[in-house]
């Protein structure tokens, strides 16, 4: 008897669905991004010694991911309500009391002491080491809300560099295939908005947009050529700093006013969501001569 094969649901015509979300590999993820900083901090004279600061800072972002206790995975309870009501199964909001990432934030600044910087962010590391747990606490909810106080960038970028270790984490002990989306802009899993997006060039998924979380580091499918931060595709254009064939370029909605940079990793395979948006600031200072406001959210260019 010769087998006959299922049809299978996920392919519509011939073409496969494309995953929802990838989920962070945390010992990958840092290490690569470290790698990336150092490459950016050697090739750019100008912001060399910020690049190569946050090269030093996430390689112990990476160390630390099997120092640390684990986090608690999210219970399979809490896990169905979400999907229920269509909502991330990482509760962002009750994470600025979690003593794990207390934990984190101290381990962090602790061992960051040796990593050279300039003065004001040594000052404000040994702030963060002095600060009780209030402060720890406004700290971490600050960057959990995606908000940082135009006057205490320094000591949020460490809490920032915190919460993405313990996100990351959390968020690789989920299940992808059952995160849903939620709306356009928002992670499956955390809620977070995004850093970036990125146009893909690995097989199955080459040409699809996905965009990564600040946060925890998730990458989901988002439609092309659609706002990320209000959902409209009906006024988008693109601008660079260099030329329409650049490998990174400002997704601009005429509609609200927003921009968020967009990869091109046909052009460029090693680009990395947050490592090359701290080194594309070009692109940055480019736009803030606009009246648009930045979309993607990175704690390491806030104040820029």
């Amino acid at each position: 008897m010769t087998a006959t094969t299922q049809p299978d649901p996920s392919v519509i015509g011939g073409v496969p669905t494309p995953p929802l979300a990838f989920l962070p590999d945390p010992d990958r993820l840092f290490a690569t991004r470290a790698r990336r900083f150092a490459f950016l901090a050697e090739h750019d004279p100008r912001l060399g010694p910020y690049l190569s600061f946050l090269a030093e800072l996430t390689g112990l972002q990476a160390r630390l991911i099997d120092e640390l206790p684990a986090p608690e995975p999210i219970r399979a309870a809490a896990i169905q309500q979400a999907r229920t009501h269509r909502m991330p199964p990482i509760d962002r909001g009750d994470l600025a009391t979690d003593e794990v990432l207390h934990e984190t934030l101290m381990t962090l600044c602790d061992q960051a002491q040796p990593i050279p910087m300039p003065e004001p962010a040594k000052l404000a590391l040994q702030a963060v080491l002095a600060s009780d747990l209030a402060d720890r606490h406004w700290l971490l909810e600050n960057i959990l809300a995606d908000r940082i106080p135009e006057d205490a960038a320094a000591p949020h970028l460490f809490a920032a560099a915190a919460v993405q270790v313990h996100m990351a984490r959390l968020a690789a002990t989920l299940d992808a295939k059952a995160l849903i989306p939620i709306r356009t802009g928002i992670c499956p899993a955390c809620g977070g908005r995004p850093a970036t997006s990125t146009v893909m060039a690995a097989q199955g998924i080459e040409n699809l947009r996905y965009a990564t979380c600040a946060c925890c580091a998730t990458r989901w499918n988002e439609v092309r050529i659609k706002c990320l931060c209000c959902g409209s595709n009906k006024a988008i254009s693109y601008r660079a700093a260099e030329s329409d064939e650049a490998a990174v370029r400002a997704e601009v909605c005429s509609e609200c006013r927003s921009w968020v940079k967009i990869f091109y990793l046909a052009r460029n395979h090693s680009l990395d969501a947050i490592a090359d948006d701290v080194g594309s600031l070009g692109l940055d200072l480019l736009m803030k001569e606009t009246d648009f406001s930045r979309g993607g959210i990175n704690p390491y260019l806030a104040g820029y």
